[in-house]
């Protein structure tokens, strides 16, 4: 198990290395600059402004300059705000699409592995068409327009919740569930096509003429094997979600990390570019990591073809 962390944790540590690699490279291989749109501005404010960000050295300085940064966990300055650095981006974005992150993840956790059961076991009957309806929703409607549905009916019709901004935990519920329901859905239908896949298995059979109690074969055996595709995509999903999302936290006016992303983007700053980029594909690999690490705990077969490597 030791060399088998060891070995993932390797891997980890190459793919996010390509990551920065190709991001910088492709970053820097787009025309323009991020000083273009100043309008008018001197040479010589210009010329100070490129040696200041090294923007003047040639690429692979720069890239070993940005290597050398991230060792240290520096981001570096942003290119527009001068006053605020990427890490203080970070630092202030995060925590906000964390927590709107984490509740959207545990709404859609929760309610699309029930749902996903309650489907299975009631197979072409009125719980199973009601979920898949509702999955079919979740997948087919965009979460900007979910969104603007909730705000407009609960919020400005209804009065049951704020409007937008983030002060208090009313103001997290709507947000929540319009970034919840897409996760959701995919989780109630893989959970569903799993949980039908693993109660037709032999062993259910046997446990079934065992005369073991429906709900124990359901929970001890059938759920824990079906629950595995779902972890297999759960680092993903968890990622997306924490990391923020823009439309989302447009709508609600909310102060995440999606927001300094793209505005990253249309200023053409670099370093907000590539630490949100290597910032969230940190995340991403360390869930991955964790998604490999939780497959040999609840299945004991994958453990021991892990330690067998």
């Amino acid at each position: 198990m030791l060399m088998y962390t060891i070995k993932r944790l390797g891997w980890a540590v190459l793919t996010l290395w390509v990551i920065i690699t190709i991001t910088f490279i492709l970053m820097h291989s787009i025309p323009g600059n991020p000083f273009a749109q100043e309008g008018t501005m001197p040479k010589a404010i210009y010329d100070n402004l490129q040696s200041y960000y090294n923007l003047d050295k040639p690429l692979i300085v720069q890239y070993g300059l940005y290597l050398q940064s991230l060792i240290q966990f520096d981001f570096g300055p942003s290119l527009k705000s001068s006053s605020i650095s990427v890490n203080d981006y970070i630092k202030n974005g995060f925590p906000v699409s964390l927590h709107l992150g984490a509740q959207a993840l545990l709404i859609a956790i929760t309610f699309g592995l029930i749902l996903g059961v309650m489907a299975s076991l009631y197979r072409n009957k009125l719980p199973d068409y009601l979920s898949m309806i509702l999955a079919i929703i979740g997948i087919s409607v965009p979460s900007f327009i979910l969104a603007t549905f909730l705000m407009n009916f609960l919020a400005v019709e209804l009065q049951l919740f704020p409007v937008a901004t983030w002060k208090s935990w009313s103001h997290t519920v709507l947000p929540s569930i319009s970034l919840a329901m897409m996760p959701l859905a995919y989780i109630a239908r893989l959970m569903r096509s799993s949980m039908l896949e693993v109660m037709s298995q032999d062993y259910i059979i046997t446990a079934k003429a065992k005369g073991l109690k429906r709900n124990v074969i359901i929970i001890k055996h059938a759920i824990r094997n079906a629950i595995l595709p779902v972890i297999t995509v759960l680092g993903i999903l968890t990622a997306n979600l924490v990391t923020g999302s823009f439309i989302i936290e447009s709508i609600f006016g909310i102060p995440g990390m999606g927001e300094m992303f793209v505005t990253g983007i249309s200023n053409r700053d670099y370093p907000v570019i590539l630490g949100s980029t290597v910032f969230y594909s940190a995340i991403l690999i360390f869930l991955i990591f964790l998604v490999d690490i939780a497959y040999t705990w609840i299945d004991p077969r994958i453990k021991v073809t892990g330690e067998s490597k």
